[in-house]
């Protein structure tokens, strides 16, 4: 099972054995998989993941070409197929969108989403009868990608971007928080939920002193 597991998670690390220029070393420490030190179009990263459950649910990847730099972060819930799925399909998305387009723009990344949720939205309907429990799967999904010297950012869920910012010459960083959640516990998200689903009076709940999304996550996600 671990081997499969490491197995899933290097295909969403598949950027690491692309890089151009090499850097430093990463590995593997107890639930922890770790690169200290790689390259992509504009400068360096670094990259962390750490197993919550005893199914790794979540799923991220870093891509770097001619449209720029592309990272994803998948927060998945209720199973990994999600997340999966979006790992597999989302960039792919961006590269179409952005193709047909001859630039990235927001709305490629916008139609990227919307092809992912619709393509995911199909293989549910189609694996209905024989595994209907794929429709209690979702995840978070949260992108940035750096084109020409400008930051995209696109989140749906309750994932977060922080940027560092030095401080000067004190030495000292500023944490600038750039995306907002889709959090059930906010009113202007119920309120949106409430509009998209007029006819479902169980579409936010209120439960244990948490609105929840259907009585059961907090968060709009795919």
């Amino acid at each position: 099972m671990l081997q499969a597991l490491m197995n899933l998670l290097s295909l969403c690390f598949r950027p690491f054995g692309r890089s151009d220029g090499g850097g430093g070393g990463g590995g593997k420490e107890g639930l922890l998989w770790y690169r200290d030190v790689g390259k992509y179009g504009s400068g360096d990263f670094s990259m962390a993941v750490v197993q919550a459950n005893q199914v790794l649910e979540d799923q991220s990847q870093i891509e770097s070409g001619s449209f720029g730099t592309f990272v994803g972060v998948y927060d998945g819930h209720g199973g990994p197929e999600a997340a999966r799925y979006v790992c597999d399909h989302l960039f792919r998305n961006f590269l179409v969108a952005e193709r047909e387009g001859g630039a990235v723009t927001a709305d490629t990344i916008s139609r990227a989403f919307r092809a992912t949720e619709e393509g995911f939205t199909s293989v549910v309907s189609e694996l209905w009868s024989s595994r209907p429990q794929l429709a209690t799967v979702g995840a978070c999904c949260l992108v940035g990608v750096i084109y020409q010297q400008t930051l995209f950012i696109a989140n749906l869920g309750d994932s977060r971007v922080v940027l560092g910012k030095k401080v000067g010459n004190t030495g000292g960083m500023a944490a600038i928080q750039l995306s907002t959640e889709h959090n059930a516990s906010l009113e202007a998200i119920r309120h949106e939920l409430k509009e998209l689903h007029p006819n479902d009076p169980q579409i936010v709940v209120l439960k244990h002193g948490v609105w929840r999304v259907k009585g059961i996550i907090q968060v709009d996600i795919f």
